[in-house]
């Protein structure tokens, strides 16, 4: 009978550390690695239901392109650091990660034609030929000649700026540019920002160009302007006559 009193304590001790634990457990108390209890029934969101994720499409783009178009996105450089970016049907053609990118001209030449025989959504449209990169402030522009002036026509072309795109340009070179559609390409300047889609055989200038003058007064970075993010959709050419 004289052990009922101490058993009774001993019962409630082991009780009240059982309940203790489980609600530590329940409510993720320190150390107990388990989610709070309310986080059972909330959300990053809180306790509403998440709005969808915006859908993402080819190359980012935040809706799908026509049918018969070709999706794309072209990002300049950022100063000298960050390299540029072209991306066409969700590819990459060049980019610092492809280890393809460099200062001056970034530049990716496509077949922008499909063939009659086939259909438009064969893969024949779109492929990539050549992309390399041109240094302006200390390369030969006469390499960058020799790959811009034997262009077929209906080859789509690319190009995104890093760095300085223009101190070794010459006439010959902003004239080539403004026959593939550039509105910009006679004013472009040391270290200004560029990104630009063109072709060859257009007769209009393209829709598909910006361009920021390197000021002391509005660059975003010391002794740059901001980068350039362009986006959009280019119809596929047909050679059928």
């Amino acid at each position: 009978m004289r052990l009922a009193g101490p058993l009774r304590i001993v019962a409630l001790v082991v009780t009240v550390g059982l309940t203790w634990i489980v609600v530590s457990i329940l409510l993720g108390g320190p150390g107990s690695g388990f989610p709070r209890i309310q986080q059972l029934f909330t959300s990053e969101c809180g306790t509403l239901p998440c709005p969808p994720r915006a859908r993402k499409y080819k190359c980012g783009l935040p809706q799908p392109c026509p049918e018969e178009h070709l999706a794309f996105r072209v990002v300049s450089g950022a100063a000298n650091v960050i390299g540029p970016k072209i991306c066409l049907e969700d590819k990459m053609l060049m980019s610092s990660v492809k280890d393809n990118v460099g200062r001056g001209l970034n530049i990716a030449l496509v077949n922008g034609e499909a063939p009659p025989s086939l259909p438009l959504d064969s893969g024949v449209s779109g492929e990539l030929i050549e992309a390399r990169a041109f240094d302006m402030w200390a390369g030969d522009v006469n390499d960058l000649l020799k790959f811009i002036r034997p262009l077929h026509e209906g080859t789509l072309v690319f190009v995104a700026s890093y760095d300085d795109p223009a101190t070794k340009m010459n006439e010959e070179t902003r004239k080539l540019f403004s026959d593939l559609g550039s509105r910009n390409a006679k004013e472009l300047a040391f270290r200004d920002s560029w990104v630009f889609v063109g072709a060859k055989g257009v007769q209009n200038k393209s829709p598909f160009e910006q361009h920021v003058k390197n000021s002391k007064h509005t660059n975003k970075y010391e002794g740059w302007p901001e980068a350039l993010e362009m986006e959009g959709c280019i119809p596929r050419r047909s050679t059928a006559s």
